[in-house]
């Protein structure tokens, strides 16, 4: 290895033509002087992938043994086929204490350094010049070196560095941010919103700002996860992450960094739900499913539509109380899907509360349709039920008008009546004999009755009726 013959090749102004030269004379050396060669390959993230391709067959054999130096993410910048032929080592920043030795060295070294001068370097100063250099030894030496030569010596000859002729001697660090970096640092600050860290999530968002991000990528990441992450917990988290792009877009940087540091706050310290992405990642799947549309769904906007039983049956639901009524709004193949289910969280809880109540109204009344549907022919029914929405629904007589529909089609003839009264406390009232009540279709005569406890489909599966 010793006695290899060295090429060395930048990939930025390189071209295909001369990485096969370098192999073709490497080829040669091999053959006639048995000496290998070690191609020195500077920046090579910005190999393309003809010049990957060509250094392929002479790394395989052997002819030409690679050292590529680069300082973005060679997993992402450069080709698999490449990579899976190389030996990755990943060098990292010099610590603070490592940085502080080198340049104490330099002031003791009388050959390479200032060992030869009498120079006197504070302690705020060194640590300033540490600090600023972000693990490059190069930039803190320069800085030393300017610190020095530019410092006028006292009576006695003697050069002190003080904090402010070290702030004078490094400029303010670079942010130096890769590809890779940008995207680790881009889900630091997305997952710090999702887990509540205010503080780690201003950091992140500054860093990447600070190191030429444009401040609209965090806007449009709080936005989504306004509603990803938070969602109805609390609504006005994404409003406060659209104002943050408002101010991005209409004050621009550096004026919009405290609305984008408010909206940040805000999100991380928001409850938190991710029911929305649930609902819409459950909903997606679906979607795919042929389904057809509800024929009360359906548009009734033309003259006719009732010959086509379009939009025929549709309940308007500001004509009844609360502005609610139930009907079945979702396609019969998937009418038992739920895809928004509110968590305990925040704005939710009260969501799931009101969600609740209209669940239940919805078994109830579905309930009473399905048990409806069991009804061969018209007769007089009563609905022994606690529910108002199931009351009203019959006092309205949307109820009465859907079985009277169905018959009517039937060729029956109108029902006679839809009663409800209030559920007994006990099953002593019920006029039906237990064997009548075992077996599907329910047993009809002149005058039926159908018990509708507050939790029906319990009640239903319980005698076996389908729901």
């Amino acid at each position: 290895m010793c006695s290899a013959h060295f090429e060395k090749l930048n990939a930025v102004t390189a071209g295909v033509g001369e990485v096969r030269d370098i192999i073709k004379a490497a080829e040669e050396r091999q053959k006639l002087y048995h000496k290998s060669t070690i191609l020195l390959l500077d920046e090579c993230h910005r190999l393309s992938k003809a010049q990957s391709d060509a250094l392929l067959p002479a790394l395989e054999n052997g002819t030409i043994r690679l050292i590529g130096s680069t300082t973005e993410n060679p997993y992402i910048s450069l080709t698999r086929a490449l990579v899976s032929r190389c030996r990755i080592f990943e060098f990292k920043h010099l610590s603070k204490e490592d940085i502080k030795n080198a340049l104490l060295m330099a002031l003791k070294d009388k050959e390479r350094g200032f060992g030869n001068m009498d120079v006197t370097f504070n302690e705020d100063a060194m640590e300033h010049i540490v600090s600023y250099a972000s693990g490059d030894v190069r930039s803190a030496l320069n800085a030393l070196e300017l610190a020095v030569l530019t410092t006028k010596p006292d009576q006695n000859g003697n050069i002190v560095v003080t904090l402010e002729i070290a702030e004078e001697s490094i400029q303010k660090p670079v942010v130096h941010i890769d590809e890779s970096l940008f995207y680790d640092m881009l889900s630091a600050f997305c997952k710090s919103l999702r887990g509540s860290d205010p503080d780690a999530a201003v950091f992140w968002a500054m860093k990447l700002i600070e190191g030429g991000a444009d401040p609209r990528i965090i806007a449009r990441r709080m936005i989504a996860h306004a509603s990803e992450d938070v969602g109805l917990a609390d609504p006005m988290a994404l409003l406060q992450a659209i104002a943050s792009m408002d101010a991005v877009e209409k004050l621009g940087y550096p004026e919009c960094r405290l609305a984008l540091t408010q909206a940040i706050i805000y999100i991380c310290t928001a409850p938190k739900s991710n029911s929305v992405v649930m609902a819409l990642e459950n909903a997606v799947k679906d979607a795919r499913v042929n389904v057809t549309v509800p024929a009360h769904l359906s548009d009734s906007h033309y003259s006719g539509h009732e010959l086509l039983n379009k939009g025929v049956g549709y309940l308007y639901p500001h004509d009844f109380d609360d502005h609610y009524v139930q009907q079945q709004y979702m396609p019969q193949e998937l009418k038992d899907k739920k895809y928004y289910e509110p968590t305990n969280m925040g704005n939710e809880k009260r969501i799931s509360k009101g969600f609740r109540k209209t669940t239940n109204n919805r078994m109830e009344l579905m309930a009473a349709i399905e048990a409806l549907k069991l009804l061969k022919e018209p007769c007089s029914v009563t609905l022994y039920s606690d529910s108002k929405y199931l009351t009203d629904a019959i006092n309205r007589g949307w109820l009465k008008s859907w079985v009277n529909n169905g018959w009517k089609k039937a060729d029956k003839k109108k029902t006679a009546i839809l009663n409800v009264i209030p559920f007994p406390e006990t099953n002593e009232n019920f006029s039906f004999h237990s064997a009548s009540h075992s077996k599907v279709p329910y047993p009809l005569s002149p005058s039926t009755q159908i018990p509708l406890n507050p939790h029906p489909v319990q009640w239903l599966l319980r005698w076996n009726i389908p729901v």
